[in-house]
């Protein structure tokens, strides 16, 4: 019964802890048997909380047997990427540089809200070093494997994340997105995954990358698990100074709404000229179910791609500068001169990226005068081979570390929120994602449309069957 239950969703769990069909600490043991069974394979934990777990799932128990009113994730068991502070590690940030942090002394804030709406928390997952990645592929801690097949990469830098939950560890898991570090591996593992507005959620207690770009949000298997989710962690928090000063408006209420009256377009152009056909044919078919006929196109997002590329490069370099002079030889190559590389670029161009940046972000926002949902891809692809080097993109042979944001990286640019919704296509053993996009502060809105396409089977998220 609690097997059934880990490969479902954190909404029954909640339910079967509540009633009392499952013990929280059943389900925690579950989860921590299942990790230490799988994870050698996967390669999506990085530090296992076992003792922190099943006291947590303990008190749960004791809890709902004195009639106290058990939270909405009551028992599910969780995980977060390995940037988020939790209590007695160090937090990684994926690298090598960061195990000699003390360890954190408090929880991120994301962490504790997870754990006061009833999730347990089973440990911290790996990631790209500094959150510098689109592969899933560490350097030091090695790849996370994608669960629907293990040649294949997850997507970074939140791969562990997807792992994790796409190999039935964990329903729900905590990630980053600074260009498309959650709807990447979202994309290539299958799984539903959100990137809230730009300000909504705190990232107070997180290692930052960019900070005029870095997101955090959830990934889970189910629409309702994913609202639920950020349902949970909503709210305005003094240790973030940057969090926007907007008030909480939960999702879950609101899912079955429907998606009558929406006004929804597909973008064109530049989210259609660089995509495999299997990326093309993935927004055909949720624009087909959705009724969705009208192509929009959003001027400039090749140049928002490129000035969203060199802001991370500079704002990532001024962060680690003092790593670079000191411990370069312990970074990952690759993340090394990239940031090397950030330090080196002129002030003037940072100056007119930032420019562009106010301007685009205004265009952009002039699209939803009368569109409320647009539809694009979330990679260009299926989930590449790990330790592939490039693909072919419209006739021409291209990287694949640095590619793979194409159609996030113009979105995250300016703060929009996004959910990515997996597709999968018969005969295809990987899936792909498409980005379903709404104004700032619509979250609702873009997981209500992901709502009813799960609903209606066009996008699903099934725990992968491992050899």
């Amino acid at each position: 019964m609690t097997g059934a239950l880990l490969d479902g969703t954190a909404q029954a769990i909640a339910a079967a802890v509540r009633t009392g069909t499952a013990s929280a600490r059943e389900i925690a043991q579950l989860a921590l048997n299942r990790i230490k069974a799988r994870n050698g394979v996967l390669g999506a934990f990085t530090d296992v909380t076992a003792m922190r777990a099943l006291a947590r799932a303990d008190a749960i128990d004791a809890a709902r047997m004195s009639g106290t009113k058990l939270g909405p994730l009551a028992g599910a068991p969780f995980a977060v990427k390995n940037l988020f502070d939790v209590v007695g590690l160090p937090t990684r940030a994926g690298s090598k540089i960061n195990r000699d942090r003390s360890p954190a002394r408090a929880d991120a804030t994301l962490v504790a809200r997870m754990e006061a709406a009833g999730g347990v928390l089973v440990g911290s997952l790996n990631m790209g070093e500094f959150a510098y990645d689109f592969t899933g592929e560490n350097a030091h801690d090695g790849p996370s494997r994608n669960p629907h097949d293990f040649e294949h990469m997850t997507g970074g830098s939140s791969g562990g994340s997807a792992a994790a939950v796409a190999g039935g560890l964990v329903p729900i898991a905590l990630g980053s997105d600074t260009n498309g570090s959650i709807r990447v591996p979202s994309s290539f593992c299958g799984l539903f995954g959100l990137k809230p507005t730009y300000g909504r959620l705190s990232r107070a207690g997180v290692f930052p990358f960019v900070a005029s770009l870095d997101h955090v949000g959830p990934l889970a298997r189910s629409v309702d698990d994913l609202a639920l989710s950020y349902d949970a962690v909503l709210g305005r928090d003094d240790r973030d100074p940057v969090q926007a000063d907007v008030a909480a408006a939960p999702a879950s209420p609101t899912l079955n709404d429907g998606v009558a009256g929406l006004r929804i377009a597909r973008l064109g152009g530049y989210f259609a000229r660089y995509a495999e056909l299997s990326a093309i044919s993935a927004v055909d078919t949720v624009a087909h179910a959705l009724n969705a006929e009208r192509v929009v196109e959003l001027a400039g997002a090749d140049v928002a791609r490129s000035a969203a590329y060199l802001i991370t490069m500079v704002e990532g370099a001024a962060l680690h500068l003092e790593r670079l002079r000191t411990r370069a030889g312990d970074f990952d190559p690759d993340v090394r001169d990239r940031l090397i590389a950030g330090a080196m670029l002129p002030g003037v161009w940072m100056t007119q990226a930032q420019k562009f940046r106010r301007r685009f972000r205004a265009e952009t926002l002039a699209l939803f005068r009368d569109v409320d949902i647009l539809l694009a891809p979330a990679t260009p692809c299926r989930a590449p081979r790990l330790g592939q080097r490039t693909f072919v993109l419209d006739g021409r042979e291209m990287l694949v570390r640095p590619n793979l944001g194409l159609f996030t990286q113009p979105l995250s640019f300016i703060g929009l929120p996004v959910v990515a919704a997996p597709v999968w296509t018969d005969g295809e053993k990987l899936p792909i994602g498409v980005q379903i996009i709404a104004a700032p502060w619509r979250e609702d809105l873009a997981l209500r449309v992901a709502w009813a396409l799960e609903r209606a089977g066009v996008v699903r998220a099934p725990v992968a069957r491992l050899s």
